[in-house]
């Protein structure tokens, strides 16, 4: 077959082919970075005008104030919106919310790591794929569904309290709730009943990073440890925590920011003091004080851009 020559003096063993698609295919051929920026750019003018667009108006509202008097945005530059942030009402929200998040992220840690720790060293063929299985499933059901069940088996008359009766227990669950601060007249009104409830619907965005930083610590290196002399808490302590620290940071990263932000299950279950979702939603939704809704919406941004500083740092994002 006869060489073709190209524009640019490049040599083509084929013809050019005619029609739009034709010459279209060849161009694309040809620039190669053409291409890519065709493909890359709806979803980055999607980020950067209609995601980071967002977030630059809601920064700009949040330096606006609330007229108290007609109860219109008054849109002049002001720091008079965050202060209120520090008033002991807001501030202790955004301190609930916080210590809320910080509790959910370590109890999860504490419970997805002998999970994942067995799924990445014992757990092979079957039973790997039946422990996906277990770990996906629930994230498969509907986010509602599941919290209106936890409604249902937290409630006075649900089915924990029935077998908490059953075992003659009922005097610990009744000590466990009046406990100031995180009990109520049943767990499904409490801290503790919401503080459950994030823990399970969080934790297997905890327990999948977890258990891929886990494979990819070599056996050889555990079998050492133990060849030197190590006991099996110095082992964890020196060897196995250091490496699979990366993906507990990386699923405390979704658990820490899921929590942050969620105002749907400390609406359904949980007391009547507010955490930021829930606030940000009575100010923008009933108070109409968009400005201070926008406030409350920067903190777990701001939070969250530390976090994710110091998340990096710990090699978190290699564990994702």
């Amino acid at each position: 077959m006869t060489a073709l020559t190209m524009s640019g003096g490049k040599t083509s063993i084929l013809p050019r082919r005619s029609g739009f698609f034709g010459l279209m295919s060849d161009t694309f051929w040809r620039r190669p970075k053409l291409l890519l920026f065709l493909m890359l750019t709806p979803p980055l003018l999607w980020l950067g005008i209609i995601y980071i667009g967002s977030l630059i108006a809601l920064l700009l509202q949040s330096f606006f104030s609330i007229d108290d008097f007609s109860g219109l945005v008054n849109y002049e530059f002001t720091l008079s919106t965050y202060a209120q942030l520090l008033s002991p009402t807001n501030f202790d929200i955004i301190i609930r919310t916080v210590v809320m998040a910080a509790l959910v992220t370590v109890a999860s840690a504490l419970i997805a790591f002998p999970i994942a720790y067995y799924a990445a060293r014992y757990a092979h063929g079957k039973w790997k794929a039946l422990f996906y299985l277990g770990v996906m499933l629930p994230l498969w059901s509907s986010y509602l569904v599941k919290i209106y069940a936890w409604k249902l088996i937290l409630a006075k008359e649900g089915i924990l309290t029935w077998i908490f009766e059953k075992l003659h227990l009922s005097w610990l669950l009744d000590g466990v709730l009046n406990l100031p601060v995180i009990g109520g007249n049943s767990l499904s009104v409490s801290y503790l009943g919401t503080f459950i409830v994030f823990v399970y619907v969080w934790l297997p965005y905890m327990i999948l990073p977890t258990q891929a930083a886990l494979e990819r610590v070599p056996g050889n290196l555990i079998e050492a440890s133990a060849d030197l002399g190590a006991t099996p808490r110095q082992t964890f302590r020196t060897v196995l925590l250091p490496l699979a620290l990366p993906g507990i940071v990386a699923g405390s990263i979704f658990t820490f920011s899921l929590t942050l932000g969620d105002y749907i299950i400390p609406q359904i279950i949980g007391s009547s003091r507010l955490f930021i979702g829930q606030a940000v939603y009575a100010q923008q939704g009933t108070a109409g004080n968009v400005p201070l809704a926008a406030a409350f919406s920067v903190v777990p941004i701001v939070i969250m851009a530390l976090y994710l500083w110091l998340a990096k740092k710990q090699g978190a994002f290699d564990a994702l």
